[in-house]
């Protein structure tokens, strides 16, 4: 059994099927492409000449994605691309676009390492700020809560309302307007 991180060989048939020998069965250009997506290595031989059509089908899933709607390749990229097959750099065209794209992967790869090791709003200017500024409204939410509902089984016994209540209540609205400045600085 070959090993699944090493190329995956489809062979064309006469009848142009494509015949995954991995598995035993017929594909599609659609599989092919899920098979590169994956991380896959994939070799296209036409199995009577033994030609190697790998870069036609490829370029063949190219095409079939960009005529529907899935553009990846601007105009101006396809048009120099045109324009180098009838010129002489042509010689440095597919190493320069390999590089080019080898950056770009490693750059995502990079990214990608960084968003999930690290919290992105905890790296955001002032978040331990506004995180203490939350925990400040919510312990004193919490406390007036608590003083109120206190507040309100002992009106219950005596009908005497309680100051404090109200002046808790104004230090949590002075808070949260304060916190929501904080906040439309932030964005």
């Amino acid at each position: 059994m070959e090993n699944k991180s090493s190329t995956l060989l489809i062979k064309r048939y006469a009848s142009r099927r494509l015949y995954n020998t991995e598995t035993s069965d017929y594909v599609t250009l659609d599989d092919i492409a899920g098979f590169i997506r994956s991380g896959r290595d994939v070799q296209i031989i036409d199995l009577k000449s033994g030609d190697d059509l790998t870069r036609q089908y490829l370029l063949q899933i190219i095409a079939e994605h960009e005529s529907r709607g899935e553009n990846v390749l601007p105009i101006d990229v396809l048009t120099d691309l045109v324009r180098s097959y009838a010129s002489q750099t042509t010689s440095a065209l597919p190493e320069f676009l390999t590089m080019s794209l080898e950056m770009f992967r490693e750059s995502q790869s990079k990214f990608m390492e960084n968003m999930n090791s690290i919290n992105p709003i905890q790296g955001m200017p002032g978040f331990e700020n506004l995180q203490a500024q939350q925990n400040a409204f919510l312990k004193a939410f919490m406390s007036s809560l608590s003083k109120y509902n206190s507040n309100e089984s002992s009106e219950k016994d005596s009908n005497d309302p309680s100051s404090g209540t109200k002046d808790d209540l104004e230090a949590i609205k002075t808070q949260l307007s304060e916190l929501q400045e904080k906040l439309n600085k932030l964005s």
